[in-house]
Protein backbone atom coordinates (compact mmCIF):
# COMPACT_ATOMS: atom_id res chain seq x y z
CA UNK A 1 0.00 0.00 0.00
CA UNK A 2 2.50 2.66 -1.12
CA UNK A 3 1.61 6.25 -0.09
CA UNK A 4 -1.62 5.06 1.52
CA UNK A 5 -2.45 6.78 4.78
CA UNK A 6 -2.94 4.39 7.65
CA UNK A 7 -5.94 5.34 9.75
CA UNK A 8 -6.25 2.17 11.81
CA UNK A 9 -3.74 -0.51 12.90
CA UNK A 10 -5.82 -3.12 11.11
CA UNK A 11 -4.40 -1.83 7.83
CA UNK A 12 -0.89 -2.93 8.76
CA UNK A 13 0.33 -6.10 7.08
CA UNK A 14 3.50 -8.15 7.30
CA UNK A 15 4.46 -7.52 3.65
CA UNK A 16 4.02 -3.78 4.13
CA UNK A 17 6.18 -3.68 7.23
CA UNK A 18 8.83 -5.73 5.46
CA UNK A 19 8.86 -3.37 2.46
CA UNK A 20 9.02 -0.28 4.67
CA UNK A 21 11.95 -1.57 6.69
CA UNK A 22 13.75 -2.75 3.56
CA UNK A 23 13.32 0.66 1.94
CA UNK A 24 14.73 2.35 5.04
CA UNK A 25 17.74 0.06 5.20
CA UNK A 26 16.73 -1.45 8.53
CA UNK A 27 16.05 -4.90 7.08
CA UNK A 28 18.62 -6.17 4.61
CA UNK A 29 17.39 -9.75 4.35
CA UNK A 30 14.55 -11.85 5.69
CA UNK A 31 11.12 -10.51 6.59
CA UNK A 32 8.86 -9.37 9.38
CA UNK A 33 7.24 -12.58 10.60
CA UNK A 34 4.82 -11.26 13.24
CA UNK A 35 3.99 -8.27 15.40
CA UNK A 36 1.93 -7.48 18.47
CA UNK A 37 0.15 -4.16 19.00
CA UNK A 38 -0.42 -1.95 22.03
CA UNK A 39 -2.76 0.96 21.25
CA UNK A 40 -3.09 4.39 22.87
CA UNK A 41 -4.19 7.99 22.40
CA UNK A 42 -2.45 11.36 22.07
CA UNK A 43 -3.91 14.87 22.06
CA UNK A 44 -4.99 14.75 18.42
CA UNK A 45 -3.92 11.28 17.45
CA UNK A 46 -4.28 7.60 18.01
CA UNK A 47 -1.15 5.54 18.20
CA UNK A 48 0.16 2.03 18.44
CA UNK A 49 3.39 0.41 19.55
CA UNK A 50 4.35 -2.52 17.34
CA UNK A 51 6.39 -5.27 18.98
CA UNK A 52 8.28 -6.77 16.06
CA UNK A 53 9.41 -10.29 15.30
CA UNK A 54 11.52 -11.35 12.32
CA UNK A 55 12.09 -14.49 10.32
CA UNK A 56 15.00 -16.76 11.18
CA UNK A 57 18.19 -15.41 9.68
CA UNK A 58 16.83 -11.91 9.09
CA UNK A 59 19.60 -9.32 8.88
CA UNK A 60 19.83 -5.58 9.47
CA UNK A 61 19.01 -3.33 12.38
CA UNK A 62 15.62 -5.00 12.81
CA UNK A 63 14.04 -2.49 15.20
CA UNK A 64 12.36 -4.36 18.05
CA UNK A 65 9.61 -1.76 18.52
CA UNK A 66 7.98 0.78 16.22
CA UNK A 67 5.67 3.67 17.05
CA UNK A 68 2.74 4.32 14.71
CA UNK A 69 1.06 7.72 14.98
CA UNK A 70 -2.24 8.31 13.16
CA UNK A 71 -3.52 11.88 13.06
CA UNK A 72 -6.73 13.57 12.00
CA UNK A 73 -5.77 17.16 11.14
CA UNK A 74 -9.14 18.93 11.31
CA UNK A 75 -10.13 20.07 14.79
CA UNK A 76 -13.22 21.94 15.90
CA UNK A 77 -12.15 25.44 14.85
CA UNK A 78 -8.67 25.06 13.37
CA UNK A 79 -6.53 22.62 11.46
CA UNK A 80 -2.99 21.61 10.71
CA UNK A 81 -1.73 19.99 7.57
CA UNK A 82 1.27 17.95 6.45
CA UNK A 83 3.93 19.75 8.50
CA UNK A 84 4.74 16.80 10.73
CA UNK A 85 5.13 14.53 7.72
CA UNK A 86 7.52 16.91 5.96
CA UNK A 87 9.37 17.42 9.24
CA UNK A 88 10.54 13.82 9.02
CA UNK A 89 10.55 13.15 5.28
CA UNK A 90 11.76 16.37 3.64
CA UNK A 91 12.89 19.26 5.78
CA UNK A 92 15.81 17.68 7.66
CA UNK A 93 16.66 14.44 5.91
CA UNK A 94 20.08 15.85 4.99
CA UNK A 95 20.68 17.88 8.17
CA UNK A 96 23.63 16.56 10.15
CA UNK A 97 22.76 15.30 13.63
CA UNK A 98 19.20 16.61 13.51
CA UNK A 99 17.40 15.72 16.78
CA UNK A 100 14.69 13.66 15.10
CA UNK A 101 13.49 10.16 15.85
CA UNK A 102 14.12 7.85 12.91
CA UNK A 103 11.14 7.72 10.56
CA UNK A 104 10.50 4.63 8.42
CA UNK A 105 7.33 5.74 6.68
CA UNK A 106 4.96 8.69 6.54
CA UNK A 107 2.07 9.75 4.32
CA UNK A 108 -0.44 12.60 4.26
CA UNK A 109 -3.79 12.70 2.45
CA UNK A 110 -5.26 16.09 1.65
CA UNK A 111 -8.54 14.42 0.75
CA UNK A 112 -8.81 12.62 4.08
CA UNK A 113 -7.07 15.35 6.09
CA UNK A 114 -5.17 12.59 7.82
CA UNK A 115 -1.62 11.33 8.05
CA UNK A 116 0.49 8.68 9.68
CA UNK A 117 4.07 8.33 10.87
CA UNK A 118 5.98 5.12 11.54
CA UNK A 119 8.88 5.89 13.88
CA UNK A 120 11.36 4.17 16.10
CA UNK A 121 9.78 3.62 19.49
CA UNK A 122 12.27 5.19 21.90
CA UNK A 123 10.11 4.89 25.02
CA UNK A 124 12.36 2.21 26.57
CA UNK A 125 15.24 4.71 26.67
CA UNK A 126 13.51 8.12 26.68
CA UNK A 127 10.83 10.07 28.52
CA UNK A 128 9.44 13.54 27.90
CA UNK A 129 11.36 16.51 29.26
CA UNK A 130 8.38 17.09 31.55
CA UNK A 131 9.45 13.99 33.48
CA UNK A 132 12.86 15.39 34.46
CA UNK A 133 13.77 18.81 35.90
CA UNK A 134 15.66 21.03 33.44
CA UNK A 135 19.41 21.22 33.96
CA UNK A 136 22.18 23.13 32.28
CA UNK A 137 23.21 19.97 30.43
CA UNK A 138 19.67 19.60 29.10
CA UNK A 139 19.52 23.25 28.09
CA UNK A 140 22.80 22.97 26.20
CA UNK A 141 21.63 19.81 24.42
CA UNK A 142 18.39 21.55 23.47
CA UNK A 143 20.28 24.60 22.20
CA UNK A 144 22.49 22.41 20.02
CA UNK A 145 19.53 20.44 18.69
CA UNK A 146 17.56 23.54 17.77
CA UNK A 147 20.63 25.12 16.19
CA UNK A 148 20.99 22.00 14.00
CA UNK A 149 17.43 22.47 12.75
CA UNK A 150 17.57 26.24 12.42
CA UNK A 151 20.93 26.55 10.70
CA UNK A 152 19.72 24.19 7.98
CA UNK A 153 17.15 26.71 6.66
CA UNK A 154 18.70 29.95 7.90
CA UNK A 155 18.19 33.21 6.05
CA UNK A 156 16.68 34.47 2.83
CA UNK A 157 18.44 32.18 0.35
CA UNK A 158 17.64 28.94 2.13
CA UNK A 159 14.08 29.98 2.91
CA UNK A 160 13.55 30.74 -0.77
CA UNK A 161 14.79 27.24 -1.60
CA UNK A 162 12.28 25.87 0.92
CA UNK A 163 9.48 28.01 -0.58
CA UNK A 164 8.89 29.26 2.95
CA UNK A 165 8.66 33.07 2.90
CA UNK A 166 8.72 35.07 6.11
CA UNK A 167 5.18 35.83 7.21
CA UNK A 168 3.79 39.16 6.08
CA UNK A 169 2.15 41.82 8.23
CA UNK A 170 -1.37 40.50 7.67
CA UNK A 171 -0.44 37.00 8.83
CA UNK A 172 1.35 38.32 11.92
CA UNK A 173 -1.61 40.52 12.81
CA UNK A 174 -3.94 37.54 12.43
CA UNK A 175 -1.70 35.45 14.69
CA UNK A 176 -1.83 38.13 17.38
CA UNK A 177 -5.56 38.83 16.98
CA UNK A 178 -6.45 35.19 17.63
CA UNK A 179 -4.86 35.32 21.08
CA UNK A 180 -5.79 38.86 22.14
CA UNK A 181 -9.32 38.18 23.50
CA UNK A 182 -7.74 36.02 26.19
CA UNK A 183 -6.33 39.06 27.99
CA UNK A 184 -9.69 40.46 29.04
CA UNK A 185 -10.94 37.03 30.13
CA UNK A 186 -7.82 36.42 32.23
CA UNK A 187 -7.82 39.85 33.87
CA UNK A 188 -11.48 39.44 34.77
CA UNK A 189 -11.06 35.92 36.17
CA UNK A 190 -7.54 35.94 37.58
CA UNK A 191 -6.55 39.57 38.01
CA UNK A 192 -5.90 39.03 41.70
CA UNK A 193 -3.09 36.62 40.77
CA UNK A 194 -1.25 39.21 38.66
CA UNK A 195 1.19 41.91 39.65
CA UNK A 196 -0.53 45.32 39.54
CA UNK A 197 1.31 46.47 36.40
CA UNK A 198 0.83 43.27 34.40
CA UNK A 199 -2.63 43.97 32.92
CA UNK A 200 -1.30 47.25 31.54
CA UNK A 201 1.82 45.50 30.27
CA UNK A 202 -0.31 42.96 28.39
CA UNK A 203 -2.57 45.60 26.85
CA UNK A 204 0.48 47.66 25.83
CA UNK A 205 2.14 44.58 24.36
CA UNK A 206 -0.85 43.73 22.21
CA UNK A 207 -1.09 47.33 21.05
CA UNK A 208 2.57 47.90 20.16
CA UNK A 209 4.56 44.66 20.04
CA UNK A 210 3.13 43.41 16.70
CA UNK A 211 4.56 46.45 14.92
CA UNK A 212 8.00 45.57 16.28
CA UNK A 213 7.61 42.01 15.01
CA UNK A 214 6.58 43.26 11.57
CA UNK A 215 9.51 45.69 11.44
CA UNK A 216 11.93 42.88 12.30
CA UNK A 217 10.88 40.90 9.21
CA UNK A 218 12.68 43.43 6.99
CA UNK A 219 15.95 41.60 7.68
CA UNK A 220 15.86 37.85 6.99
CA UNK A 221 18.99 37.08 9.02
CA UNK A 222 17.67 35.29 12.07
CA UNK A 223 14.66 33.76 10.31
CA UNK A 224 14.34 30.06 9.57
CA UNK A 225 11.87 27.19 9.70
CA UNK A 226 10.85 26.82 13.33
CA UNK A 227 9.19 24.08 15.30
CA UNK A 228 6.90 26.50 17.10
CA UNK A 229 5.94 24.38 20.11
CA UNK A 230 9.11 23.23 21.86
CA UNK A 231 7.31 22.52 25.09
CA UNK A 232 8.51 19.98 27.60
CA UNK A 233 6.07 17.36 26.28
CA UNK A 234 7.50 17.69 22.77
CA UNK A 235 11.10 16.94 23.71
CA UNK A 236 12.25 13.43 24.52
CA UNK A 237 15.22 13.06 26.86
CA UNK A 238 17.15 9.99 27.99
CA UNK A 239 15.99 8.24 31.11
CA UNK A 240 19.66 8.21 32.08
CA UNK A 241 21.99 11.03 31.08
CA UNK A 242 21.26 14.04 28.89
CA UNK A 243 21.85 12.98 25.25
CA UNK A 244 20.59 12.32 22.68
CA UNK A 245 17.42 14.36 22.80
CA UNK A 246 14.64 14.24 20.22
CA UNK A 247 12.30 17.09 19.30
CA UNK A 248 8.93 15.74 18.21
CA UNK A 249 5.37 16.80 17.27
CA UNK A 250 5.84 19.69 14.87
CA UNK A 251 2.12 20.32 14.35
CA UNK A 252 1.48 24.02 13.66
CA UNK A 253 -2.09 25.21 13.32
CA UNK A 254 -3.06 27.00 10.14
CA UNK A 255 -2.61 30.34 11.95
CA UNK A 256 0.75 29.49 13.57
CA UNK A 257 4.06 31.13 12.72
CA UNK A 258 6.24 28.60 10.91
CA UNK A 259 8.94 30.74 9.28
CA UNK A 260 10.17 32.88 12.11
CA UNK A 261 13.06 33.97 14.29
CA UNK A 262 14.83 30.79 15.29
CA UNK A 263 15.49 31.88 18.84
CA UNK A 264 11.73 31.89 19.43
CA UNK A 265 11.87 28.10 19.80
CA UNK A 266 14.44 28.42 22.57
CA UNK A 267 12.56 31.27 24.24
CA UNK A 268 9.39 29.18 24.19
CA UNK A 269 11.12 26.25 25.88
CA UNK A 270 12.73 28.31 28.61
CA UNK A 271 9.92 30.75 29.42
CA UNK A 272 6.87 28.50 29.17
CA UNK A 273 8.06 25.44 31.05
CA UNK A 274 11.03 26.38 33.23
CA UNK A 275 10.41 27.90 36.62
CA UNK A 276 11.73 31.44 36.97
CA UNK A 277 14.83 30.68 39.11
CA UNK A 278 15.88 27.97 36.63
CA UNK A 279 15.33 30.21 33.63
CA UNK A 280 17.28 33.05 35.24
CA UNK A 281 20.18 30.73 36.07
CA UNK A 282 20.40 28.96 32.70
CA UNK A 283 19.13 31.22 29.93
CA UNK A 284 22.37 33.05 29.11
CA UNK A 285 24.71 30.04 28.90
CA UNK A 286 22.02 28.22 26.89
CA UNK A 287 21.65 31.14 24.50
CA UNK A 288 25.43 31.43 24.18
CA UNK A 289 25.66 27.74 23.23
CA UNK A 290 22.89 28.23 20.66
CA UNK A 291 24.75 31.16 19.10
CA UNK A 292 28.05 29.27 19.07
CA UNK A 293 26.41 26.25 17.45
CA UNK A 294 24.76 28.37 14.76
CA UNK A 295 28.15 29.79 13.84
CA UNK A 296 29.75 26.34 13.89
CA UNK A 297 27.09 25.23 11.41
CA UNK A 298 27.85 28.06 9.01
CA UNK A 299 25.55 30.92 10.03
CA UNK A 300 27.30 34.24 9.45
CA UNK A 301 26.52 37.87 10.10
CA UNK A 302 24.26 37.18 13.07
CA UNK A 303 25.83 38.87 16.07
CA UNK A 304 25.41 37.97 19.70
CA UNK A 305 23.86 41.38 20.27
CA UNK A 306 21.24 40.73 17.59
CA UNK A 307 20.45 37.34 19.06
CA UNK A 308 19.90 38.90 22.49
CA UNK A 309 17.56 41.52 21.01
CA UNK A 310 15.68 38.80 19.10
CA UNK A 311 15.43 36.75 22.28
CA UNK A 312 13.85 39.68 24.11
CA UNK A 313 11.49 40.32 21.20
CA UNK A 314 10.36 36.70 21.02
CA UNK A 315 10.25 36.24 24.79
CA UNK A 316 7.37 38.71 24.82
CA UNK A 317 5.52 36.36 22.46
CA UNK A 318 5.14 34.04 25.43
CA UNK A 319 2.27 36.32 26.47
CA UNK A 320 0.46 35.38 23.25
CA UNK A 321 0.94 31.70 24.05
CA UNK A 322 -0.33 32.05 27.61
CA UNK A 323 -3.38 34.15 26.70
CA UNK A 324 -4.40 32.25 23.55
CA UNK A 325 -5.61 29.38 25.71
CA UNK A 326 -8.34 31.73 27.00
CA UNK A 327 -9.42 33.35 23.75
CA UNK A 328 -12.88 31.84 24.24
CA UNK A 329 -12.93 32.30 28.01
CA UNK A 330 -11.09 30.95 31.03
CA UNK A 331 -11.55 27.18 31.16
CA UNK A 332 -11.16 24.77 34.02
CA UNK A 333 -8.19 23.24 32.20
CA UNK A 334 -6.42 26.62 32.07
CA UNK A 335 -6.48 26.92 35.86
CA UNK A 336 -4.29 23.81 36.10
CA UNK A 337 -1.37 25.40 34.28
CA UNK A 338 -2.26 28.84 32.92
CA UNK A 339 -1.64 31.11 35.92
CA UNK A 340 1.83 29.62 36.41
CA UNK A 341 2.65 29.93 32.71
CA UNK A 342 1.45 33.54 32.57
CA UNK A 343 3.39 34.55 35.66
CA UNK A 344 6.53 33.00 34.20
CA UNK A 345 6.31 34.83 30.89
CA UNK A 346 5.35 38.17 32.41
CA UNK A 347 8.18 37.92 34.93
CA UNK A 348 10.54 37.22 32.03
CA UNK A 349 9.21 40.31 30.23
CA UNK A 350 10.06 42.32 33.32
CA UNK A 351 13.49 40.72 33.74
CA UNK A 352 14.42 41.24 30.09
CA UNK A 353 12.87 44.71 29.86
CA UNK A 354 11.03 43.59 26.76
CA UNK A 355 8.77 46.66 26.69
CA UNK A 356 11.80 48.83 25.90
CA UNK A 357 11.85 47.24 22.43
CA UNK A 358 8.58 48.89 21.46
Amino acid sequence: MPNQVITTPEQITLPWLTRVLEAGGALTSGAVSAFDIDTGRGNWSSNAILHMRYSDGAQGQRPPRLFLKMVETDLDDESFGASEVTYYTRDYVDAANAPLVRCYDAAYSQALRRYHLLLDDVSPTHVTAADKPPTLAYGLALAEGLAALHAHWWGAVRLAEAAAPIHDAAFIQRFVAIAEPGVAHIVAAAGDQLEPHWPGLMHNLYARHPAALIARTADANGFTLIHGDVGENNVLVPREGERPIYIIDRQPFDWSLTTWLGVYDLAYAMLIDWDTPTRRALEWPVLRRYHDELRRRGVTGYSWEQLVEDYRLTAAMGVYVATEYCRGGVTSRWWSFGPTMLRRVLTACDDLQCADLW
